[in-house]
């Protein structure tokens, strides 16, 4: 898990896509298996948005999440070894 906070001015928030965001947006990015379906990914897009709401308070427009899938062969988890390959 890497959590770094940047200047607002160095990212776009405001209104795309029909979204508004504020300057208090959250990008979370996610890099998994390419073995969750579309409806795991939805709710998992629903869920983090409900516990971000809950504490710290974030608001669901400024939740700006993506999963990268990656296919088990292009993971290396130490020793330079494609353990799943």
């Amino acid at each position: 898990m890497t959590i770094t906070e940047h200047d607002p001015a160095n990212f776009r928030y405001g209104n795309a896509y029909g979204v508004t965001r504020s300057a208090d947006v959250v990008y979370i990015q996610i890099i998994v298996f390419n073995t969750r379906t579309r409806r795991q990914k939805k709710e998992l897009y629903g869920r983090l948005v409900e516990l971000l709401g809950e504490d710290p308070g974030v608001r669901p427009e400024d939740v700006f999440l993506t999963i990268l899938e990656a296919a088990k062969e292009n993971w290396s988890v130490g020793h330079g070894l494609a353990q799943f390959a």
